[in-house]
């Protein structure tokens, strides 16, 4: 007894510490009686026998019969921790067999069975770490983030609040969280368990009873009945509900069952069937929108990604690969021969032609000009009216240089994206200096270079790029950059100083003789027939552009296609020409007799006071026929080409605009006057205000320029003097037309029987009528 109680002083004095599956063993104790004593079982860790020194305990027999209960405790305390050893270290029982001083066995059935033991603690954490998550995983589903999912996601949630609330009764928030699913799928199963009056019932519980009874129209049977004339249990319920709500169910004023009013109803059913939600067709149909939207977002991406892809210049590669909207280079090589312009192509603008024609030459032949130290223009701006040539002469710098030349039209650099026309711009430039010498051509500059705002932001951008371009290669590196626009005005002042567009050219209009050119070219390749003559034609359309007599040439082309003939006369020409000058006849409008005869007179009236006044244009043509939104009209052309106009030209128009409105008063009377004459008064006060306030041809204001809205006193004397020119111009075409009455009744008749007249014809039918020459038949004298 005294040496097991000394045995067990000696373990206390000297324990073994256990951390995890290793033991710490003090190093007091001597190592060959301690593994004398754990000879019994499997040591999970053994010191190794660096840690121990036998030197400093003397080996007794006392403290070896103690060691050796001690060991068999220590045994015992390694077959509970499981027997696995750490780190890599040894088998214990080899360790002990090479430290300790005895022959040491291992009981192998003793090893197997702890690690069995281990294998069964290792797979029961497992299968509790699994049955975890899977509760874990279940709240994520259930929570109420999820309920926007298909339809039996609600289902599941439905099913586990109820079983939620039928566990916690008395959970009041637990209930009225049932309570509103149950609304969402079912309102009736909701009265029915809120009726049952074993739960605990909150505030929020009662709002969502009230909510039910509303939407199935319960409430109504608790209003009074006027044919029973019984009265209103609404009072009742709403003081039930208030005290539910508070918590105070202990005396509830309507209890079913105390009445026969409102007998107690038992009915069996299974919660869980009930509570099945009959809005499965709803549930399907929210899954397919569901689903339909999904791919909707899918194919808007896919096309989205598609057309973003097609654009090019969006990342930071610069444009990009789109041939749509790369750099188009044209080679006279490649491009078919009809395609191909060149400087005998261009008519009618020889002076933009000679500057032109220098570039080219300055590319083809550079020593020629550079060893007088002339360097090359780097920007060629050329301006003019829509239709003068601008395109064709830049076509034709293609053609005739043997460099390459790019084109870009302003429009193609903007796209929805901001930043995508200033990465197109840099890949232009790109190109070009890749293959310089060689020949830019933006048409339409405008788009792109016009005054910067400060609302257009990307705007901005493209045109301090393309100044940046145009600032940033050398004079010396042979690029030229040519562009054309028919609105200089609107360009920004950066763009069109010296260093970046160094020459200005203007295509004007073509005179006669480039009006000639330009028929002739057109009219090369065509079947003409005798009688047409060029220069009369030529001399008939002035102020016509290339365009426009290049479009005068296929209308007439059509016109005797359409009449099935084999060469182009005079006459489709003519056509051709009364259809763009006066438009389009209109022969099937339906046209009264008496609006005829209106027509006809204010016709004449125009026509007479033209030919019989100094300084009008002479008349090309007079019709009662509609065309275009006219009824009627009197065509004027000029002798010939004009560079200004005088006073005199001036207040001759303003008369013939007052001849229709007074041949109107003249024969029909003052309150016969129409609507026809507005058009002509329009154009008369702004012909008058003009003179006034932008020429100076008024003696009350005297020669001032008046560029915007002056002030009340002098807009007052500018009116003033408006009015008095257009009373003057009144009062001499009455007393004109007065004079020649019988004229204008003679050309209103020829009018309304012929419906359309050339100048000729009217000169013929006034003839007997002129007491005098005409003033036009004198002027022509002059001329010839």
């Amino acid at each position: 007894m005294e040496m097991e109680e000394e045995e067990e002083e000696e373990e206390k004095k000297s324990p073994i510490h256990a951390l995890g599956s290793t033991f710490l063993i003090p190093s007091h104790l001597h190592t060959s009686r301690f593994h004398r004593r754990l000879a019994l079982g499997p040591v999970p860790r053994a010191l190794p026998p660096e840690n121990s020194d036998p030197a400093l305990e003397p080996s007794s027999p006392d403290k070896d019969s103690s060691l050796d209960a001690q060991a068999s405790r220590g045994s015992q305390l390694s077959q509970e921790t499981g027997g696995e050893s750490s780190r890599g270290e040894p088998d214990a029982a080899a360790v002990v067999g090479a430290v300790g001083n005895g022959a040491s066995f291992v009981d192998k059935s003793s090893v197997e069975k702890t690690r069995t033991e281990g294998r069964f603690r290792l797979m029961v954490f497992l299968m509790g770490a699994l049955a975890s998550a899977r509760k874990g995983l279940d709240a994520v589903l259930m929570s109420a983030w999820l309920s926007w999912w298909p339809f039996w996601r609600k289902e599941q949630r439905l099913e586990w609040l109820i079983a939620d609330a039928d566990a916690n009764p008395r959970d009041a928030a637990k209930q009225s969280a049932l309570l509103a699913e149950l609304n969402k799928h079912s309102p009736e199963a909701a009265i029915r368990r809120f009726e049952q009056r074993n739960h605990a019932v909150d505030s929020r519980g009662v709002a969502e009873y009230i909510r039910a009874l509303v939407v199935t129209n319960t409430l109504a049977e608790y209003l009074p009945d006027e044919s029973s004339g019984r009265p209103s249990s609404l009072p009742t319920l709403l003081q039930e509900l208030k005290q539910r709500a508070s918590g105070s169910e202990d005396k509830l004023l309507l209890n079913p069952g105390i009445s026969e009013k409102r007998p107690l109803h038992v009915v069996m059913v299974d919660p869980k069937a009930s509570n099945k939600s009959p809005q499965f067709a709803q549930e399907l149909l929210s899954t397919i929108l569901f689903i339909v939207a999904v791919g909707l977002m899918v194919l808007g991406a896919a096309a989205l990604q598609k057309y973003v892809g097609s654009l090019g210049g969006i990342g930071t590669s610069g444009v990009g690969s789109s041939a749509t909207y790369a750099p188009r280079e044209l080679n006279k090589e490649i491009l078919p021969e009809k395609n191909v312009k060149t400087f005998k192509d261009v008519k009618g603008c020889d002076d933009a032609k000679q500057e032109l024609e220098e570039v080219v030459d300055y590319l083809k032949n550079p020593g020629k000009f550079t060893r007088l130290g002339g360097k090359l223009p780097k920007g060629i701006l050329l301006t003019g009216a829509p239709g003068t040539g601008k395109t064709l002469l830049a076509k034709a710098v293609a053609g005739e240089a043997g460099v390459p030349f790019f084109y870009k039209a302003g429009s193609e650099f903007e796209e929805m994206f901001v930043g995508v026309g200033a990465s197109r711009m840099r890949s232009l430039f790109q190109a070009a200096k890749k293959k310089a010498p060689c020949i830019i051509f933006i048409d339409e500059i405008d788009a792109v270079g016009s005054t910067r705002k400060q609302w257009e932001g990307h705007a901005k951008k493209t045109l301090h790029q393309l100044l940046v371009e145009m600032d940033g290669f050398e004079q010396t590196e042979g690029i030229i950059l040519m562009a054309a626009t028919n609105m200089p005005d609107i360009l920004d002042p950066a763009l069109t100083r010296p260093g970046r567009f160094d020459r200005h050219i203007v295509v004007p209009s073509p005179d006669v003789q480039g009006r000639q050119e330009i028929l002739k070219l057109y009219l090369q390749d065509k079947p003409l027939a005798d009688d047409i003559d060029v220069n009369a034609i030529a001399r008939g359309t002035p102020g016509f552009t290339g365009a426009d007599l290049a479009n005068l040439v296929n209308i007439g082309a059509i016109k005797a296609a359409v009449d099935s003939v084999d060469k182009i006369t005079a006459a489709h020409l003519e056509f051709a020409k009364d259809r763009m000058i006066m438009g389009t006849e209109r022969k099937a409008m339906f046209i009264s007799e008496e609006s005829r005869k209106l027509t006809a007179y204010h016709e004449s009236g125009h026509a007479i006071v033209a030919l019989n006044t100094d300084g009008a244009h002479a008349i090309h043509k007079a019709t009662i026929i509609p065309r275009g939104s006219a009824l009627g009209m009197v065509t004027q052309l000029p002798f010939q080409d004009e560079t200004s106009i005088s006073k005199k030209q001036l207040l001759a128009c303003l008369d013939v605009c007052m001849g229709g409105r007074v041949a109107e008063e003249l024969i029909f009377g003052e309150e016969y006057i129409t609507t026809g004459a507005s058009s002509d008064l329009q154009t008369a006060t702004e012909l008058a205000h003009y003179m006034v306030s932008t020429c100076g041809m008024s003696d009350a204001i005297g020669p001032v320029y008046v560029k915007e809205r002056p002030g009340s006193e002098l807009q007052s004397r500018i009116d003033a003097e408006v009015l008095k020119l257009l009373r003057e111009a009144y009062d001499r075409v009455r007393r004109l037309l007065q004079k020649h009455e019988n004229a204008l009744h003679a050309l209103a008749n020829a009018l309304l029987k012929y419906e359309t007249l050339s100048a000729d014809e009217i000169k013929r039918i006034l003839n007997p009528y002129q007491q005098v020459q005409l003033p036009e038949q004198q002027e022509e004298l002059a001329l010839t």
